[in-house]
């Protein structure tokens, strides 16, 4: 590699305070100095902070680095779209709204509508739209929009397929299909066309499983947790809401908490406007949130109440652990969810886990897909 050019990058890596000790072979031109302008203007505000601790300052960290003068937040946007690839560019737009506070790219609808719509910049807008006046609404609502339909447009046929289209393993079908073939009926009716010379089954007759009465009548509701640390939660949560609201003869409704309770279920089929009714942060009342979904059960045997929380309860445990038990009790079916994200990764009260599990919930963290599997069991 070319001395130079091999200067020059360890330069990008090392920050401008290398360039005494580089020396003049890795001072930066051309791109490289382009990149670094841009990395200084966002990461260059580390060196702001550390400078106005140590000189007594104030809250040093909203000065720029020591790029350009004529670098702005759009035109900083515009040139890293430019010059980095699509997922560097995702990381560098968190970094500036969660460690910078640059909320000037979720409060200017021009610099707003240059962002990769992704769930993280779905999460942010979630949290920062109080401060936003009506364009930028306007303009945030298009990004959230764009997010979800991602979202539904991956999830939809899974979900449906596995809510209405489990197998019924009671019935048979005139409906021919590989995926319902019932193999072993098929061969218990056919074993008296066996031909022991050939060692073959002659096929009078090929049995199918029939699939599951379309209309199914179970009551779903989703009890979800709007603390801030349960974002991408709440997403797949409205998500999931929409797609259950359109399956036919299954009612969806949709409930989110902090420490008060609030009923989005004249939502449910719309995700986009149940998000944008969320107000992220705050306590967190499970019993109380409980307390009102066990007001919303007519018939306890159709019904699935699915409690979307870490579990840490800030109203008191004991109020969750009734409400919990007298459900069960009464024959919902109980699952909360530590997690609902693709990752299933998630910080819980494991100890509220244990003591829910013990009652008869079911406790997991599961994908959306996963998810839509259990309720697809739960129904068949």
């Amino acid at each position: 590699m070319d001395k130079e050019l091999e200067l020059g990058r360890w330069r990008l890596v090392l920050g401008r305070y290398a360039d005494q000790g580089l020396g003049e072979g890795g001072a930066l031109s051309g791109e490289y100095a382009q990149v670094d302008a841009l990395m200084d203007f966002l990461y260059g505000r580390e060196y702001s902070e550390e400078r106005g601790m140590l000189e007594g300052g104030g809250e040093g960290g909203l000065e720029g680095g020591q790029g350009p003068p004529q670098l702005t937040i759009p035109s900083w946007i515009n040139q890293i779209q430019k010059l980095f690839p699509k997922e560097s560019v995702a990381r560098l737009e968190r970094h500036a709204l969660e460690k910078y506070n640059l909320t000037e790219l979720l409060t200017d609808a021009r610099v707003l509508e240059k962002l990769e719509p992704n769930m993280a910049l779905l999460g942010q807008i979630l949290s920062f739209k109080g401060m936003m006046n009506a364009q930028v609404l306007q303009s945030a609502r298009r990004i959230v929009a764009r997010v979800v339909e991602e979202l539904m447009r991956k999830l939809e046929n899974q979900v449906r397929n596995a809510v209405t289209g489990k197998r019924n393993r009671l019935h048979s079908s005139t409906r021919k299909s590989a995926r319902n073939l019932d193999f072993k009926r098929t061969i218990k009716k056919n074993l008296k066309h066996y031909d022991p010379e050939a060692q073959t089954i002659m096929l009078e007759r090929v049995y199918f499983y029939e699939n599951l009465q379309r209309f199914n009548p179970w009551n779903i509701i989703l009890c979800v947790d709007e603390s801030g640390s349960m974002i991408e939660n709440v997403v797949h949560a409205a998500v999931m809401a929409g797609i259950f609201a359109k399956l036919p003869a299954i009612s969806t409704k949709l409930v989110i908490f902090d420490t008060e309770v609030v009923d989005l279920t004249g939502y449910a089929s719309d995700p986009v406007e149940a998000l944008m009714s969320v107000q992220l942060g705050g306590g967190t009342d499970i019993g109380k949130a409980l307390a009102y979904c066990e007001s919303l059960v007519d018939t306890p045997a159709r019904t699935i109440l699915v409690l979307i929380s870490d579990l840490y309860d800030g109203g008191g445990y004991r109020p969750m652990y009734a409400h919990t038990a007298s459900m069960i009790e009464a024959g919902v079916k109980v699952l909360c969810l530590t997690a609902l994200d693709s990752s299933c990764a998630g910080v819980y009260d494991k100890t509220a886990a244990k003591r829910l599990s013990a009652m008869g919930a079911s406790v997991a963290a599961l994908t959306p897909g996963e998810l839509a599997n259990w309720i697809g069991e739960v129904i068949s």
